[in-house]
């Protein structure tokens, strides 16, 4: 498993200070950054891990022990003698295998869309230090992947799937009909990337016989077209987008015989999305879940002799509302897994036998927020939940019986866990909402084997500048209590009155009241708070690990209830004494932007001031998969579109309204700021805009952040 940690920002809010923070030292100068602890590879006994290190003007792949964390370590490969054709090969990134025979080679790697990428691979056999390029037809591949008997490697080229053979130099093509914007076979679509996360479409068998695989059938899926403006005539990029309401591609499962290349379907009865598949760790047999359109109802399928496929569900669950793709864990003992369900009304962990026996494993009202898996030979099971409270992440262990419940981390604060094979030691990072992250080597009961990097020199920095503590509250939404904080302005007066500037979100299964460490957002609130705003953010009904039913409040009707909950507090605050009732600000990006959108047009008498990136305007617009799983198709919920969103209410617009945008956001199209644009330009509504030429989602790169918050720190200064 890869552990891949980031960069984490800090800064203080002093009258000293204030003359150093600026909006570029936060995005461009680096000068606020904190030491990190760079990603590794735990290796499969558990003991050990690698990772490449910079010595002597050389890159070394090396060996260390947990137990000796910053000792020297043992070289396996100089990274930088490894030449191809005469030339050192330049690599990206390099996957050992399991045995430490081979290293998979990554070159001239580039990203495609939020998880995928194309690379070229090479095969370097450490012992023998020979190098074999992957060719593929010379086209670029992806996913590679060793076999578990390490003699072939399996990847993606040209969305056909090939496998290599390592021991004789040779190469087969396993499927013959991938095309672009057509078929695809071992990798997934645009859609199952963005919303179920994954890319990997092929799995090995645990004898290395055989590959299961996914084929998507994009052939019917309308295309979406951008312009990309870097030449003098403008390329077109066109690629599948299944909008909510249109046709998906048609997802099949195979498993192809590596020997012999021929392919069997397996035939899974009637179902729209294949959010999940895995073998079985020690026999020829395949888990695939299935969903329906709507994601109510979904299907756990046993798939046997890969020879002929024998389909058999063993286990089905369905909600009026909708499921998450599910986390799987498939046992070891070969006859079942765990699996994470709201089936009680919270989110938990459940032993599922493949004769269809459940068991509870945790109880309570309160979230698992992630497991992490189990230690099969003790019986253990490690999450993380929000058993002190949605803002917090509190990890523990439990036995699978649901007994002997650990904690295995502080109570309080934020603690995420890598976890090694063996679950004997992990990785935790752990942060508050006023202090820097600390990296920590710990065994599995939670116990700190080594600090890894404090930051303590950087800490020491901040407390003498003294810092602007970020205060967690409740607040009184529209129809209950809600969770929130506030950083109030440096020298913060009771008797004056203060603007106040909303960062939001709200999307469901999101949350932004954490009590972990902000990044960057927390360096230009600190910014702000320095130029006199109280800086204010709430998690509305919809967003999560406060139960299933609060985060499903929102079902049919996105915007409708998190937009009452924002006028509501924003209304609660406008009594406040210290606050000016006439300089409410907000500001969100993507669902963010959504939300900010609805409240400058249906709260247009309360903010002021807005400030929308990227948003999704008209939820006609945006992908399938999340879309209807909220609101159900366009077709059978016109209403609940059309209510909330902001093209409709166009003629509501009040405040100052900046819209910003990329041009080439795959995610959320750049059709969606067009289309309020044409509603605002026909209700006779001024506003706003810039466009990023070229850019994302994210809108970043080179001097873009820098930039866009400057822009943003500009506007809020001359508007709010």
């Amino acid at each position: 498993m890869k552990i891949k940690l980031f960069l984490s920002f800090i800064c203080i809010a002093s009258l000293g200070f204030a003359q150093k923070l600026s909006v570029e030292s936060i995005w461009k100068s680096g000068e606020f950054y904190a030491k990190r602890i760079d990603g590794f590879t735990a290796l499969s006994d558990g003991q050990s891990f690698t990772k490449i290190v910079e010595e002597g003007g050389k890159s070394l792949l090396k060996k260390f022990q947990f137990k000796d964390y910053k000792g020297a370590g043992t070289t396996l490969v100089n990274l930088s003698d490894i030449q191809f054709e005469g030339k050192t090969l330049e690599f990206d990134d390099v996957n050992l295998s399991k045995s430490g025979k081979w290293l998979l080679i990554q070159s001239n790697t580039k990203s495609i869309y939020r998880h995928s990428y194309s690379t070229t691979y090479y095969a370097y056999n450490i012992e023998k230090k020979e190098i074999r390029k992957i060719h593929a037809t010379n086209q670029q591949q992806t996913l590679g992947t060793f076999s578990p008997d390490e003699t072939k490697l399996g990847f993606v080229a040209g969305n056909n799937l090939f496998v290599y053979d390592l021991v004789n130099n040779a190469e087969k093509q396993i499927t013959f009909d991938g095309r672009l914007n057509s078929i695809i076979n071992g990798t997934t679509d645009w859609v199952y990337e963005e919303e179920f996360a994954i890319t990997q479409g092929f799995e090995w068998s645990p004898d290395s016989k055989y590959l299961a695989f996914m084929r998507f059938d994009e052939m019917h899926v309308k295309q979406f077209q951008m312009a990309m403006y870097g030449n003098l005539y403008p390329e077109e990029y066109t690629f599948k987008y299944p909008k909510a309401g249109e046709a998906n591609s048609k997802v099949s499962f195979h498993i192809a015989n590596v020997e012999t290349a021929t392919i069997k379907g397996a035939m899974l009865g009637d179902f729209e999305y294949l959010p999940r598949f895995q073998w079985s760790p020690t026999k020829n047999e395949v888990f695939v879940s299935t969903l329906n359109r709507h994601q109510s109802t979904v299907k756990y399928h046993l798939i046997t002799n890969p020879e002929t496929p024998t389909d058999r569900i063993f286990f089905e669950e369905s909600s009026d509302t909708y499921l998450d793709a599910d986390n799987v864990i498939l046992l070891k003992d070969g006859t079942s897994m765990l699996r994470t369900s709201e089936k009680d009304g919270y989110n938990h962990i459940y032993h599922l036998t493949f004769d269809g026996k459940l068991s509870q494993v945790t109880t309570g009202n309160w979230d698992v927020m992630d497991l992490y898996g189990i230690d099969e030979k003790k019986g253990t099971v490690f999450y993380s939940s929000s058993e002190n409270g949605a803002m917090n992440k509190t990890l523990y262990s439990i036995q699978l019986k649901g007994t002997g419940k650990k904690l295995i981390s502080e109570a309080t604060g934020y603690h995420d866990a890598e976890f090694a094979p063996g679950f004997n030691y992990f990785i935790q990072t752990s942060s508050s909402a006023n202090t820097v992250p600390i990296y920590s080597l710990c065994d599995r009961n939670g116990k700190t084997l080594q600090v890894l990097e404090a930051n303590i020199e950087l800490q020491k920095k901040f407390d003498a500048m003294g810092l602007i503590k970020k205060e967690f509250m409740q607040v009184d939404g529209a129809a209950g209590k809600l969770n929130a904080w506030m950083i109030k302005p440096a020298n913060f007066d009771p008797n004056k009155k203060y603007p106040v500037y909303f960062n939001v979100y709200c999307g469901p299964g999101s949350n932004m009241v954490t009590n972990n460490y902000d990044g960057a957002d927390y360096l230009y609130h600190q910014l702000l708070a320095q130029k006199g705003y109280i800086i204010f953010c709430v998690d509305t009904r919809g967003t999560q690990f406060q139960g299933a039913q609060f985060k499903k409040s929102t079902y049919l009707q996105l915007g409708k209830l998190e937009t009452e909950d924002l006028i509501a507090v924003a209304k609660n605050l406008q009594k406040e004494s210290f606050v000016d009732p006439n300089r409410i600000g907000i500001m969100g990006w993507s669902y963010g932007g959504f939300m900010t959108s609805l409240a400058l047009t249906k709260g247009a008498d309360v903010f002021k001031m807005g400030i929308s990136v990227a948003p999704v305007t008209n939820w006609r617009n945006y992908d399938n998969i999340y879309t209807e799983r909220f609101m159900r198709t366009p077709q059978e919920n016109a209403a609940g579109y059309d209510d909330n969103s902001p093209v409709n209410h166009a003629g509501k617009l009040k405040g100052k309204l900046l819209l910003i945008h990329g041009s080439a956001d795959d995610n959320v199209h750049y059709q969606n700021t067009m289309e309020f644009i044409t509603a605002l330009v026909k209700a006779n509504k001024q506003f706003d805009l810039f466009i990023y030429p070229d850019k994302n989602h994210g809108i970043y790169g080179g001097n873009t952040r820098n930039h866009l918050f400057q822009m943003m720190f500009n506007y809020t200064i001359d508007n709010l």
